[in-house]
């Protein structure tokens, strides 16, 4: 049984930061890509970020230069800074372990599937104006 467990969601003001963590139970994690997902009310779910098992990093533009994935891939944890943040950053941040090519299938636009890869439960980030 596979299981990603998120921690660090919280609430903080705007131009303030959080760093969120992941913690995964897999076998042959090198095999997986690793990233994050938010979703706030009403809206769908959009990728954020994603790293590849060489450490190739690719961001959506809302969020480049204010947040940095990295991984040790020896603890199985993926960390996310999140720098300088805005109010339209506030969602819920999921956690997935993804093939490389579904992530960055999602990661294009192409519709959040729950049964593809492992996705987390989800912690919330709230920033204030």
């Amino acid at each position: 049984q596979v299981h990603l467990v998120e921690s660090g969601g919280g609430s903080v003001q705007a131009g303030g930061s959080l760093r969120l963590s992941c913690v995964a139970s897999i076998f042959n994690y090198k095999r997986f890509c690793m990233g994050w997902f938010r979703q706030s009310p009403g809206n769908k779910r959009e990728g954020v970020t994603y790293i590849t098992p060489d450490g190739v990093t690719k961001y959506t533009d809302s969020v480049k230069g204010r947040f940095t994935i990295s991984q040790d891939s020896a603890k199985n944890t993926h960390d996310l800074q999140m720098d300088r943040l805005k109010p339209e950053d506030t969602a819920m941040y999921y956690c997935a372990a993804q093939t490389c090519h579904d992530m960055s299938t999602m990661f294009a636009g192409a519709p959040y599937n729950p049964q593809s890869g492992y996705w987390g439960q989800g912690t919330q980030v709230t920033v204030s104006s």
